[in-house]
């Protein structure tokens, strides 16, 4: 896997194929998945309005590593913030970041059980609504980290997001048989979806 930086520039580089330039866009997902890399995927491709022809509208290409780009720079930011503020706080003989600061050491993931369910805002919106929600003390128990929704439960997904709490325990979908969900991605993956 490559850096999200050089794969940024692939992915914007006139002079390579379209497929090698979609290729690159999927490896910056891989670096930057806030909400998984499925969810993330599809959201890049319905917000970019990436079509399954790539040659109909290279600019979607643009589109969609600009919109990971930066909130990825939010986040970035961030850490960096938290990183330096810790080097300070260990030099103070704190080893232990406060109970506040936990989150960050994992990074922005939100996790959506069915890619195709997400938020739909703007990347660098959800981001940034994570990390004020974050910093705020909300409870991921009762309210959405990413859209402040108010959750029916420690366990279910955000009825107006998609996305699952923090702590709430994995499960399978069972809305779809294991070749529905694979057919499901496929076309995804080709980008013949649409939200």
């Amino acid at each position: 896997m490559t850096s999200f930086p050089a794969a940024a520039r692939r992915v914007r580089d006139d002079a390579l194929t379209p497929r090698n330039r979609l290729l690159a866009l999927r490896e910056c997902a891989l670096n930057f998945a806030p909400y998984g890399f499925r969810a993330t995927w599809h959201h890049l491709v319905v917000n970019a309005r990436i079509p399954h022809r790539l040659e109909d509208d290279l600019d979607s290409l643009h589109r969609a590593v600009d919109e990971l780009e930066e909130a990825r720079a939010v986040w970035r930011g961030r850490a960096a913030d938290f990183a330096e503020r810790r080097r300070r706080e260990k030099a103070a003989g704190r080893r232990v970041p406060s109970r506040a600061d936990q989150w960050l050491g994992n990074g922005v993931h939100l996790r959506c059980p069915d890619f195709e369910q997400h938020p739909s805002d703007r990347l660098i919106m959800v981001v940034r609504r994570v990390i004020a929600a974050h910093e705020s003390g909300v409870n991921p128990a009762t309210a959405c980290l990413a859209c402040a929704s108010a959750l029916k439960g420690a366990n279910k997904r955000c009825p107006d997001c998609g996305v699952l709490p923090e702590n709430a325990a994995p499960r399978l979908l069972a809305r779809w048989t294991a070749v529905e969900a694979a057919e499901r991605w496929n076309r995804t993956w080709r980008r013949e979806t649409s939200r």
